[in-house]
C-alpha cells in the first residue's frame, strides 16, 4: 500500500479581488435616506467582517464607536472589540424593522444604516441589491 505524501507548502494568499471590500455608499444628499449603502459581507462572521467594514468606511464618517447587527443572524461576539486600537461597541438586536442592515454610528458625525447582502447570494443577485439600494430603491 502507498500513501500519497501530504504537501507541506503553506496554503496559497488570498486573490486580490477575495480582499475587496464589498461595499457601496449612495450618493450624499441632504434629504434623509432609508439606506446609506450596502455591503456584502463574506460571512456572518462579525469579528472578521466588522474589522473589514470600518477599515473601508470613508474617513468623513469618522470613528465608528457602536456597530449594531441582526442577533439573530450573525455570530456570537463580545460586547466590544478593538478596530484599528479603538474600541468598538457591538450591539445584537432582533428587531423586525430592520433585519438585513447594521447600523454605524460615531460621535458628532452620525449614523448610517446599511443594507446586509447574504453573504451566501449569487453575485448578479447581490449586485442588483446593492445597486438598488443605493438608488433609494431598497
Amino acid at each position: 500500500m502507498t500513501i500519497a505524501p501530504q504537501s507541506t507548502s503553506p496554503p496559497s494568499p488570498p486573490s486580490a479581488v477575495d480582499l475587496l471590500l464589498r461595499l457601496r455608499l449612495a450618493p450624499h444628499s441632504p434629504v434623509p435616506r432609508r439606506l446609506d449603502g450596502a455591503w456584502w459581507p463574506r460571512s456572518y462572521d462579525v469579528l472578521t467582517e466588522v474589522p473589514e467594514l470600518l477599515a473601508g468606511l470613508p474617513r468623513t464618517w469618522g470613528h465608528i464607536v457602536s456597530v449594531t447587527v441582526n442577533g439573530t443572524i450573525w455570530s456570537a461576539a463580545p460586547g466590544r472589540m478593538l478596530v484599528h486600537n479603538q474600541v468598538v461597541r457591538l450591539h445584537r438586536t432582533t428587531a423586525v424593522h430592520a433585519p438585513n442592515t447594521v447600523t454605524l454610528l460615531a460621535p458628532g458625525r452620525g449614523r448610517w444604516d446599511l443594507l446586509v447582502v447574504p453573504p451566501g447570494l449569487a453575485e448578479g443577485a447581490a449586485e442588483s441589491m446593492m445597486a438598488a439600494a443605493v438608488a433609494n430603491l431598497g
